[in-house]
């Protein structure tokens, strides 16, 4: 079975094939680092981490781009907020989402451009669309796309151009000549500090968001490259603008596969910090490690919409002790994954169905019940192999489920409650003995009773 991929631009799940063979070129459209990232961000560079690194299992050389949007309104809002420089505050912003992704296993991408270092491909691109007639500058100052000039418009969102509105980071306002034209380049207004302006020959100003990706991606893969993803939320207008800005300035096709995630819900409304609604990363760490936050987010379908709760990540928290009590109870072999073994080829088959997480996690079970079984070395071997190729079970699994934050002794405190409770029993004092199990378990900690002595594990 050969990779299959849903594509938002056809609206139906396609084989895939990549441009140059055995090469992929994705971009996925990044951050914009004004605050700390929410759990909504984090499905969405795990998506496409899950998605370039099974390309890279099938044996494809990937490139993969995530940009940072660095230059932006509410950048420029919160740095002068805050008193401080914008670059210091992206320097951070940065710095915190790197460590915040990182403790979930998300890769770092081939590449990370910063908006802001791709200004003088952003002017070139808005040039060559004033060359061809499809864009305009206004009396403010600002160049703005002209929407009706480009047929194809409404191709991504299957809209027409009377269906269409204004997205919410495009705001309407005096100089457009039609509602949905948007903005290539903003001129720059007095109150915004020297670090937001650049010289441009249509004046100085900076770049507005849409015209940022089409520059990076077009600079650092091509004119035409394989896949383009980002969230379900930035299909309209973000990627269709991309598609009329891209296609209408070199007259290519711009990208082949268009993918898009689904949200991460709270009380069935979309998480996002326009509706405080949302959970940094970093507070949900505080609670949980970043392995069942990433199990949490693997056990749905990428385009499938879910809800965050304490108690879904519990749900998850105790799942993942499954997968690796079996691993605990039985030292995985290290083997090379055989696709042609049943279960193997069964998880292969999940990830090529447009990267099927959910049903390749379902294989991963199967075979934790096989190894409690058997007791097999090397089919524990695979559990452990195939997790891997989704970021999953290569901790050691004693560390895992002696970890997390269920909770407040430490291993200590423990190990001296261990210790008073085999001084009990030695004592034949077993009412205390059962005391202090019976209390560590109201404390999330189950004691194991082994032939080499008493170990332990949280609930």
């Amino acid at each position: 079975m050969t990779l299959s991929i849903y594509n938002s631009l056809t609206r139906r799940q396609e084989p895939f094939a990549p441009i140059e063979p055995n090469h992929v070129r994705m971009y996925v459209c990044g951050m914009t680092i004004y605050d700390y990232c929410h759990v909504g961000h984090a499905r969405m560079m795990m998506a496409f981490d899950v998605v370039q690194r099974w390309l890279r299992v099938l044996g494809y050389r990937v490139t993969y781009v995530r940009n940072i949007t660095d230059i932006d309104d509410k950048i420029i809002r919160r740095a002068l907020e805050r008193g401080i420089t914008i670059r210091q505050l992206t320097e951070e912003m940065a710095q915190a989402m790197h460590e915040d992704i990182g403790a979930l296993g998300i890769e770092p991408p081939t590449q990370e451009p910063r908006a802001t270092e791709y200004v003088p491909q952003m002017v070139s691109l808005i040039h060559a669309l004033e060359d061809k007639g499809l864009a305009y500058r206004t009396a403010g100052g600002d160049v703005n796309y002209a929407v009706r000039r480009f047929p194809a418009y409404g191709k991504l969102s299957g809209k027409s151009l009377d269906q269409l509105r204004a997205g919410e980071r495009v705001a309407v306002s005096e100089g457009k000549e039609d509602p949905l034209d948007f903005v290539l380049w903003k001129a720059a207004k007095e109150s915004e500090p020297d670090d937001a302006k650049w010289d441009a020959p249509f004046g100085k100003g900076r770049p507005g968001w849409h015209i940022e990706c089409s520059a990076m991606s077009c600079a650092l893969l091509g004119e035409h490259f394989d896949i383009h993803g980002g969230g379900m939320d930035l299909q309209f207008p973000h990627h269709e603008n991309e598609i009329a800005q891209s296609e209408g300035a070199t007259g290519k096709p711009f990208v082949n596969v268009w993918m898009h995630n689904g949200f991460v819900n709270v009380d069935n409304e979309k998480m996002s910090k326009s509706l405080g609604n949302f959970f940094t990363i970093r507070d949900v760490l505080k609670s949980y490690d970043g392995q069942t936050l990433r199990f949490f987010m693997l056990r749905t379908h990428y385009r499938s919409q879910f809800n965050y709760s304490d108690a879904h990540l519990e749900d998850a928290r105790h799942s993942l002790r499954r997968l690796y009590t079996a691993l605990d109870a039985v030292a995985p072999a290290d083997v090379s994954i055989d696709w042609s073994e049943p279960a193997a080829a069964k998880f292969r088959a999940a990830m090529n169905d447009d990267f099927n997480t959910a049903e390749a996690v379902a294989v991963l079970f199967e075979l934790a019940s096989e190894v409690n079984r058997t007791r097999s070395a090397e089919v524990a071997g695979l559990l452990k192999a195939l997790g891997g190729t989704l970021g999953l079970l290569q901790g050691a699994p004693r560390e895992y489920l002696q970890g997390g934050h269920s909770s407040v002794l430490d291993e200590a405190a423990i190990q001296a409650q261990i210790d008073a409770r085999a001084a009990a029993k030695k004592a034949k004092n077993y009412a205390e003995a059962d005391r202090i199990r019976e209390a560590l378990a109201e404390q999330g900690i189950v004691l194991q009773d082994t032939p080499q002595g008493t170990t332990w594990v949280r609930a």
